[in-house]
């Protein structure tokens, strides 16, 4: 069998992203605040939105509330859909942030930070990897991923996972030199993980270790194998301490809890649901770009036998764990794009192997493509937002945006538009006319995304706020709750029972849990609709009302007849 011909990459400069030299401390700012400016927009200035952000905010808020860390709540009810963790942040961060800020606002702060320590701990996994030229591509990359814009700035249990993932990977980078220390952090990663999410994400991990020493001499040593033991110590010894709490409170409720993390809720073919088998793979290219092209050419230099061919390390694990992120979300009876936050840190730190291999030609594309689709994006918000300032939101734009309410005038912030300037003029500077690099265009990239990130965080938020807040819609119901009594619920998500607690003081009693409720008042959430609210025998309509711009939901309140 003939040898695989030698390969030789394109001279790099790996200053280019990894700053060294004379000007390393210059780009190395340069790429914190570019890191910072992404993480921080977005944090502030909204209310709590629709799903994960207002379900965590309204279990944090029962938190703040109670003080009651152990059985998270919501809406007055034990909410234990999954373990604690990113809600008890979010807590702490409102006790210590607010005020000066809205709790809200400051329940977010600890997001900022979660993610921050996410893009930290995947820069020190990928410089144990592949060295210090390498640890700022992986962290350029998930800022650069399509699949984090505003999910990675929401409270979410998958974000906890996100960050436990990139913990555990970097504790079995470490491991391969400091196998107690590895294991002390991989066991961490781990309890993170299950903190956050549950069961699943421990699953992942222990697989992928499990597996491992099948596929690589380098994870069949003692040290290892002491790696492993210390791991799953460390990993008990930080979740059981809520499990032995939460029994101790009341065994009921850690049987209620086990009851969520029944198999058949994690597989399709276990339950009734059929699921959806390809859901994840439609949304990998576009929720993965521009990682996923950037792996399929690790994996083709990499299968080629060119530079350790598979046997690298920071190959096997991210690519094993990846494998295994992917197929048990492909399973899952009830796919959600933000289930697969996760998959996106191995991803990451594997179409970085071989940025610095991949042809001229097909980097500058991605790095011509980004400019052009950036620039253009960026002047068509700048453009859209003067228009919508000066005449108010014209139809045409409405449509686009499929909203129902026209003749929106954004207001003027100074902050933001200094914020949203500064924003554009740097993005500008730094895609000049230079020499042109692969990691030039992943940095390019990663810029880019901030820039549109920033406009829609700062001249934007307040029409984005306006259409996906609830605020306006609860104040309009308050005055028609105030010497109700009771109010029983129908089909009431559990973002929109968090918003309700929070913004009306309005503690629901849900149909679906209490059929023998005897409340005056009943609020119903349908869907689509249009026409006259549906009649209810026995009740009649005295209220109606859907979130400004959005008519996927319309909420009802009727008031028993009299008998």
């Amino acid at each position: 069998m003939r040898a695989p011909r030698p390969y030789v990459p394109e001279p790099v400069d790996p200053t280019e992203v990894s700053p060294s030299g004379p000007l390393r401390a210059f780009k190395q700012a340069g790429l914190v605040l570019l890191a910072a400016a992404w993480v921080v927009f977005g944090l502030l200035g909204h209310d709590p939105w629709k799903l994960d952000d207002a379900t965590a905010f309204g279990v944090a808020w029962e938190m703040v509330q109670h003080g009651d860390y152990v059985v998270p709540h919501l809406a007055g009810e034990a909410w234990l859909t999954r373990p604690p963790l990113m809600p008890a942040l979010a807590a702490i961060a409102i006790h210590v942030a607010s005020p000066p800020f809205a709790p809200f606002n400051a329940a977010r702060l600890a997001v900022g930070v979660v993610l921050a320590l996410t893009l930290l701990v995947t820069a020190l996994a990928s410089r144990e990897f592949s060295g210090r030229a390498f640890r700022w591509l992986p962290v350029l990359i998930l800022i650069g991923s399509v699949g984090l814009w505003e999910r990675a700035h929401i409270m979410s249990g998958e974000l906890g996972t996100t960050f436990g993932v990139a913990v555990a990977l970097y504790g079995v980078a470490l491991a391969l030199r400091r196998p107690i220390v590895g294991g002390i952090v991989l066991g961490a990663g781990t309890a993170i993980a299950f903190l956050s999410n549950g069961v699943l994400a421990p699953a992942w991990i222990i697989v992928t270790g499990l597996i491992l020493p099948a596929i690589g001499s380098v994870w069949r040593t003692r040290g290892y194998a002491v790696t492993s033991a210390v791991a799953l110590l460390t990993a008990a010894v930080l979740s059981a301490p809520w499990l032995i709490a939460i029994n101790a409170r009341e065994p009921a409720l850690l049987s209620m809890w086990l009851a969520n993390e029944a198999p058949s809720n994690y597989f399709a073919f276990l339950g009734s649901d059929g699921g959806d088998l390809f859901y994840q793979l439609r949304n990998l290219p576009w929720f993965a770009w521009p990682a996923l092209p950037l792996v399929i050419w690790t994996l083709w230099i990499r299968g080629r036998g060119f530079n350790n061919a598979l046997n690298d390390p920071g190959l096997q694990v991210p690519g094993v764990l990846a494998s295994i992120i992917f197929v048990t979300l492909s399973l899952a009876p009830q796919p959600k794009a933000i289930s697969a936050l996760p998959l996106l840190v191995p991803l990451a730190l594997l179409a970085a192997l071989e940025i610095d291999t991949l042809k001229r030609g097909y980097s500058a594309a991605l790095d011509w493509f980004g400019i052009l689709t950036f620039g253009l994006l960026g002047l068509i918000g700048w453009a859209l937002w003067i228009d919508s300032r000066v005449n108010g939101m014209s139809s045409r734009v409405a449509v686009l945006f499929r909203d129902t309410e026209l003749g929106f005038q954004p207001t003027f912030h100074l902050g933001s538009m200094i914020a949203a300037v500064a924003l554009t003029v740097l993005w500008i500077m730094l895609v000049r006319p230079a020499r042109r690099t692969n990691r030039r265009a992943v940095l390019n990239w990663a810029a880019g995304v901030t820039l549109l990130w920033g406009l829609y965080s700062t001249i934007w938020l307040p029409y984005v706020d306006s259409r996906r807040t609830y605020r306006p819609m609860i104040d309009s119901i308050t005055p028609q709750l105030l010497a109700s009594g009771c109010v029983q619920s129908r089909n009431l998500g559990e973002a929109q029972r968090a918003l309700f607690q929070y913004f009306a003081g309005l503690t629901t009693v849900r149909e679906e849990a209490d059929h023998d409720a005897d409340c005056p008042l009943l609020l119903v959430q349908y869907g689509r609709q249009e026409g006259a609210a549906p009649a209810i025998a026995g009740w009649n309509v005295i209220w109606e009302g859907r979130r400004r711009g959005d008519d996927t939901e319309r909420y009802v309140l009727y008031r028993r007849s009299k008998r």
